[in-house]
């Protein structure tokens, strides 16, 4: 009886979970534009080229060398990737932009400290800077690719 009961209950769960999903992937969907480069490939292609010095560093000073390299890149292609999406915004929502963006630099300043506060070597022993490294970079990256993700949904050529 109880597993009848389960049975009846968990379809209509599982419905409402894919009609769910199914709406929440809808709009990322539509707004893709076939015909316009996709700049999210094209920087993980380029940021591709650190991961992999970084997958094949022998010891953590040559990662944290690649680090240093690959949160410069990061930052190179974040002021980037912004600079094409001011571009590309209305004027009427670049305010919005401009605004989201000094939002987001606030909460990097105090997600960078949260970094270097928590990932200590008293606390995380001597993989304490790598792994600082690879939270710092994975922030950056992060953006980066949220910026991309919207500039992809313009036209080209807009």
């Amino acid at each position: 009886m109880v597993s009848i009961r389960f049975q009846k209950n968990i379809v209509p769960a599982l419905r409402l979970l894919l009609v769910c999903w199914g709406l929440q992937s809808a709009p990322v969907l539509a707004i893709d534009n076939p015909d316009r480069p996709d700049p999210v490939a094209e920087f993980a292609g380029r940021a591709e080229v650190y991961e992999k010095q970084l997958a094949d560093a022998p010891t953590d000073k040559d990662a944290l060398a690649v680090y240093a390299q690959y949160e410069l890149f990061l930052d190179r292609e974040l002021n980037q990737a912004y600079a094409a999406l001011i571009r590309q915004t209305r004027e009427t929502r670049k305010q919005d932009l401009v605004r989201s963006q000094k939002s987001w630099l606030v909460f990097r300043d105090a997600e960078m400290r949260f970094i270097a506060n928590n990932w200590t070597r008293q606390d995380f022993g001597s993989s304490a800077t790598t792994a600082r490294a690879g939270y710092r970079a994975a922030l950056l990256k992060e953006r980066v690719t949220a910026l991309l993700n919207y500039l992809r949904s313009y036209p080209p050529g807009s």
